[in-house]
């Protein structure tokens, strides 16, 4: 599986590879996390540029009634499918902490316990692509005062789709997006949006395509 881990422009760095702090493992392999500024990175090294994108989604997209009801809640750890065979879950430890597995999710689990995570500027996201075979996965963490009822990703030049959305108890200040695109369609930047309840935008942010390999 090819991961790009993507970050909102201006977020301070935390760790690089071998080190702590990254808020997503991928079949148990744990890529760093960008540096600030507009750096994005790839798994093992950063890389300038913000993002993958699509310009086809094949969206999985949530059943109606979920689309305004806001992130579902789930237990910390709790493997959650997602589609696709894969899995995501969410931490307390650490900042914005969440995994995304489709093989040894425990052990991707137990490794991200001991990672910082993203340091996420209120009233934002980060952004992660992952591509196999023709599957395209975007997900990321997001920081609000005000939950968001719903989150939406718009491949450049492409329909808008839902998000799913997940979220610990209580109030824990953040929670997660999740959707899935073309892995044919995953060099081009997308936007991600946060809607209000009333429909009004809380932030969106756009994650432009990454350099060439």
């Amino acid at each position: 599986m090819r991961t790009k881990r993507l970050v909102l422009a201006g977020v301070a760095a935390l760790a690089l590879a071998g080190g702590g702090g990254t808020a997503l493992a991928v079949n148990g392999a744990a890529p760093p996390v960008a540096a600030g500024g507009t750096a994005g990175e790839t798994v093992g090294k950063t890389a300038g540029g913000q993002t993958r994108e699509t310009a086809a989604v094949r969206a999985s997209t949530p059943p109606a009634a979920s689309r305004a009801a806001g992130p579902r809640v789930v237990r910390p750890y709790q493997p959650v499918e997602i589609g696709r065979d894969a899995k995501m879950g969410l931490l307390p430890e650490g900042r914005q902490n969440y995994v995304v597995a489709r093989e040894d999710y425990a052990g991707s689990v137990e490794r991200a316990k001991g990672y910082a995570g993203d340091s996420i500027r209120p009233e934002s996201l980060s952004g992660g692509l992952h591509t196999e075979g023709d599957d395209a996965l975007y997900t990321g963490a997001f920081r609000t005062g005000t939950v968001p009822a719903r989150v939406t990703l718009r491949i450049d030049g492409g329909a808008e789709v839902e998000a799913g959305m997940l979220r610990l108890p209580g109030d824990p200040g953040w929670g997660t997006y999740h959707a899935f695109g073309d892995a044919s369609a995953a060099d081009t930047g997308f936007t991600v949006t946060a809607y209000a309840e009333d429909g009004g935008v809380l932030f969106e942010q756009r994650f432009g395509a990454p350099p060439a390999d």
